[in-house]
């Protein structure tokens, strides 16, 4: 066994990550990660002291593919840039993603995404005081959706299986039965965050 060097806390999020990709939150352990880095166990608890820790390095690992590349853009452009990056990382870690809905995060880069946002809300006038419930209502929006997606709450045909099976106790379905199979979701993502930003401010 190796021993690790003092920067290799990224190598130990990236093995993480790679187990909890392929078999899934519940495969991952001090001794999973510690055996695919090539140490012992006892050689990862400097970094992290125990699985919880681990987590929110995860967590954290996450974040730094939503943080935005710069300051460049509109306010509308950059909020759409986290919420296109969010959707990707959910399809790249189904795994891994809900955390981010589960755990809070107070690492440089979660700090580093939020204050993007509320960098952009106060751009597009959101008043002060409005800007962190704005913040979190356009993220739970984005998280939500981007976990619904990969978990299989979302699919083309839900809504139209419900209404089949509904019966007398589904007349609305029944109503909207030619509207309720999704075809588009990317089309439906984009319609949403339309929709938020007319929210965020009103033509």
């Amino acid at each position: 066994m190796r021993k690790l060097k003092t920067s290799r806390q990224p190598e130990i999020l990236d093995a993480a990550l790679a187990i909890a990709d392929e078999r899934g939150l519940d495969a991952l352990s001090m001794r999973a990660v510690a055996q695919r880095v090539g140490v012992t166990p006892m050689a990862l608890y400097g970094y992290f002291r125990n699985k919880d820790e681990l987590l929110d390095g995860l967590v954290g690992r996450l974040l730094t593919e939503l943080a935005p590349a710069g300051p460049g853009g509109s306010w509308q452009e950059r909020l759409t840039a986290v919420a296109q990056a969010t959707r990707r990382v959910a399809r790249e870690h189904p795994s891994v993603f809900p955390l981010l809905l589960f755990r809070s995060s107070v690492t440089p880069d979660g700090v580093r995404v939020v204050d993007a946002i509320y960098q952009a809300l106060l751009e597009a006038g959101v008043p002060e005081a409005e800007v962190p419930r704005v913040e979190r209502l356009v993220s739970t929006f984005v998280l939500g959706f981007a976990v619904s997606e990969v978990n299989g709450r979302f699919s083309g045909t839900s809504n139209a299986s419900r209404a089949r099976r509904g019966g007398e106790d589904a007349p609305a379905h029944r109503r909207l039965a030619e509207h309720l199979t999704v075809d588009d979701w990317d089309a439906e993502f984009a319609a949403d965050l339309a929709d938020l930003m007319r929210i965020i401010r009103p033509v």
